[in-house]
């Protein structure tokens, strides 16, 4: 009988008696190493019969598995691994690897845990292998659910639970790097197998984050020591780093695709509240993505924000803070207009819940402060360019003040908040380019708001802009004391072009605002604001404009009758203590005499003019405001200037600040001046007098005065004194120059241009003779013109339209 079976083995094909060999009689003694060996040679030398070894391996491995005979089932797979491995290069593997996914997907569908991973642990081997033919009807889907799907294990043996587990994301990573790398095959990005692959992903990541934070507490406390904690490789470290691969190879198109399932797990399972695990997993996505494609997931998480505008307050703000904490990475790659996108976007939002609440309550505060604190980690990263125009954009943005509604008035408050929030982040440098004009003018007519809020937000603004040396903290306080910490530098020459430019309309804005309410905050923000920009631009140049601006305070605060008695004190101190910082900070001994001369003078009489500022819900005192001899003297403040040897004509001739005047008129001229006075200049046929240049420029440029010289008693002085025209003719100049400004007022454009029309025709005339008579004289043809007629291109144009 023997001998019958052994004829019959003779008579099998090699590769089934070589395949039988490496099957041991007892299956404990595992595979014979030796007749795998011989089996590997006979593949590699005859690669026909690959196709057929893998063939008859799984039948005999199908076999097995229905026998429950599992150890044999392991070496059947043991060895397709080993042929895998050692064949890989042969052009007939994909018909060996198609009997190798048959056993593998055999495996996975049994019961038996241990024959899951056995199969598992294969194909990753497989995934990890280049083939040089690609395969076009080699389809993954049954790996993709058995594998996410083994992700969810939930065995109640834990640690046969995490070992299927990690089987399960292992196979998923496997299917990834075997389907990313070849456009040839399955597209793994179809909705269909992201929404199985991403939530089996985070499913295992949420465990991992709570892990995280126990064993940290554990650390901070004693309990675990670093040593305990190095332990092996966990599902949640592992889901982490397969999250970042997958991340990671995301095409441009392809991004949304992992986007969508992610948010739509955070929703499902509520995990926004507490947003610990959402801000942990958009972390991981944004710093495995592309950078280019950053901006992608700001923009999926904004359109997520969208569809949950009626999700709870709650639910929002998480989102939000999330937002925050991610767009901050999305910054560096946005420039231009999806910079502007954003920070549009995120103002909608904004405006959105504004609209939709009638009354805020602290859940919506909190929403719209975490959207305010997403704006400015935006903003912090961008250049400081950049940053203005995003200021100007939201600037421009926010609600005129025509509008008093009490929702308008909110979002007022909202958007300047969101200002103040950029603001906060730029670093100033040069007041010119943290001021530009469309953003300064909207910026001091929201400065004379009628609301407390929206002034003081405004104050915050120009206060975060003004303080380049970090004194705002120290000057928040009105004092007459010396401030200790007071940081200054001098004044550099665009800070004071800048200055006599606009520091006019800034002032003027600042006594408008501190006239508006006697509210302490107010006031407070106000002379703030005030003392910063003294610290930052005053000088010997610019002194005279900022005592001016002191004068016009205490003037609102001594002839206003709309203010009470209580705002007038106010105004009087912050006067008083806007003195003696103007004066310290410029180093004018003698204007620092005058003004310890009034201090020691009100200390005596009227210490209720004297800091600190009074409350008008505490005070009901009645107070004596008839007091002229304790008040800043203009004339005073010149001759201290005059002592200090510095130029006091402005301060002598200027008019104070007065209230709601939108500019100084010391510091502006009509057209029709500006005009009378170039005209003065140019040697026209217009009949118009020169007069000195110079004066005309020092009078024309904001706030300098041509300075009063010493008399010198010399003959050449003596001569330019005699030089000089007399009263009379000064008087006629004058005359001329009004009656030549009436006739550009009221004359008519065809009557100006007869005025001013060359008187050159007589020389003109003549000229044309003599090359007439020339011509005659050579007998040179010549076609004559009419005299009367002059072509159009010889028409003078009056030089006083020249542009």
């Amino acid at each position: 009988m023997s001998g019958c079976c052994g004829c019959c083995s003779a008579l099998r094909p090699r590769y089934k008696r070589l395949v039988d060999n490496i099957f041991p009689v007892n299956p404990e003694d595992g595979l014979v190493k030796s007749n795998m060996e011989k089996l590997t040679f006979y593949s590699l030398s005859s690669p026909d019969k690959l196709d057929r070894i893998g063939e008859y391996l799984y039948q005999k491995a199908s076999k097995d598995i229905n026998r429950k005979r599992y150890k044999f089932v392991e070496i059947a797979m043991e060895a397709m691994d080993i042929l895998l491995q050692a064949c890989h290069a042969q052009t007939t593997l994909n018909l060996f690897v198609e009997s190798f996914l048959r056993m593998v997907q055999k495996l996975l569908e049994d019961s038996n845990p241990n024959l899951q991973i056995l199969a598992t642990n294969s194909f990753v081997k497989f995934a990890n292998i280049n083939e040089d033919t690609p395969s076009y009807h080699r389809r993954y889907d049954f790996f993709i659910s058995k594998f996410s799907s083994m992700c969810h294990g939930n065995n109640e043996n834990i640690e046969l639970r995490d070992s299927i587990r990690l089987a399960g994301i292992k196979g998923v990573q496997g299917v990834i790097r075997k389907t990313v790398s070849d456009d040839l095959v399955e597209n793994i990005w179809e909705k269909q197998h992201m929404e199985k692959i991403v939530p089996s992903l985070l499913f295992n990541m949420q465990f991992g984050v709570n892990v995280m934070f126990v064993k940290k507490n554990m650390l901070a406390s004693g309990d675990l020591t670093p040593v305990e904690d190095a332990t092996a490789v966990t599902p949640p470290v592992l889901a982490e780093e397969v999250l970042r691969e997958l991340v990671g190879r995301a095409s441009f198109g392809h991004i949304r695709s992992v986007l969508k399932p992610l948010l739509s797990h955070l929703d499902r399972h509520e995990l926004w509240v507490p947003n610990t695990f959402a801000i942990h997993t958009f972390r991981i996505v944004m710093i495995s993505i592309q950078p280019q494609y950053s901006y992608t997931v700001v923009e999926t998480l904004m359109q997520h924000l969208d569809s949950n505008f009626k999700s709870s307050p709650k639910t929002r703000t998480s989102l939000a803070v999330v937002l925050s904490k991610i767009i901050a990475i999305a910054a560096g790659e946005s420039v231009g207009p999806s910079a502007l996108d954003i920070i549009n976007n995120l103002l909608t939002h904004l405006r959105t819940s504004v609209s939709t609440t009638s009354e805020i309550t602290p859940e919506e505060s909190q929403y719209q402060e975490a959207l305010i604190n997403a704006l400015g980690e935006f903003a912090n990263h961008h250049p400081d360019y950049q940053k203005i125009e995003i200021m100007l954009f939201i600037m421009n943005t926010v609600p005129d003040l025509s509008k008093k509604s009490k929702g308008d008035q909110m979002l007022q408050n909202i958007l300047l908040k969101s200002l103040l929030k950029v603001g906060t982040q730029y670093s100033t440098v040069s007041f010119e380019k943290a001021f530009p004009a469309s953003f300064l003018q909207p910026l001091l007519k929201m400065a004379r708001a009628p609301h407390d809020p929206t002034r003081i937000i405004v104050m915050q603004i120009f206060q975060a802009l003004l303080d380049r040396h970090q004194n705002e903290k120290v000057l928040s306080a009105v004092s007459i004391k010396p401030y200790a910490a007071l940081s200054q530098e001098t004044p550099s020459r665009s800070d004071i072009i800048f200055t006599h430019k606009y520091g006019a309309n800034i002032m003027q804005a600042l006594i408008d605002s501190m006239a508006l309410s006697d509210k302490l905050d107010s006031l407070t923000s106000s002379y703030n604001t005030a003392a910063l920009l003294i610290v930052e631009m005053a000088c010997g140049e610019t002194v005279q404009e900022f005592l001016l601006f002191i004068l016009g305070i205490q003037q609102v605060a001594t002839t206003s009758d709309d203010l009470s008695v209580i705002h007038k004190c106010c105004l009087n101190i912050i006067a008083m203590a806007l003195l003696t910082l103007i004066a310290r900070v410029t180093g004018i001994n003698s204007l620092l005499e005058y003004a310890q001369k009034i201090i020691e003078d009100r200390k005596q009489e009227a210490t209720y003019f004297l800091p600190p500022l009074l409350d008008s819900r505490k005070s009901n005192k009645t107070y004596n405001l008839s007091l002229p001899h304790l008040a800043i003297d203009k004339m005073a403040l010149a001759e201290c200037l005059q002592s200090a040897g510095m130029d006091f004509n402005r301060l002598q001739t200027g008019v104070p600040y007065s209230l709601n005047q939108m500019d100084n008129p010391g510091h502006r001229h009509s057209w029709v001046e500006s005009v009378s006075n170039t005209m003065t200049q140019r040697n026209s046929s217009a009949d118009l007098t020169a007069y000195n240049g110079d004066a005309d420029s020092i009078s024309s440029s904001p706030g300098v005065s041509k300075k009063a010289l010493a008399p010198e008693y010399t003959v050449d002085a003596m001569k330019r004194y005699l030089a000089e025209p007399s009263e009379s003719v000064k008087k006629e100049q004058l005359e001329k120059q009004k009656q030549i400004v009436r006739t550009f007022r009221e004359s008519d454009f065809e009557e100006l241009m007869r005025r001013t029309e060359p008187k050159h025709d007589v020389i003109q005339n003549r000229l044309n003779d003599l090359f007439n008579s020339l011509a005659i004289d050579n007998k040179t043809p010549q076609s004559t013109t009419s005299q009367n007629e002059k072509p159009i291109y010889e028409t003078n144009f009056p030089e006083l339209f020249y542009y």
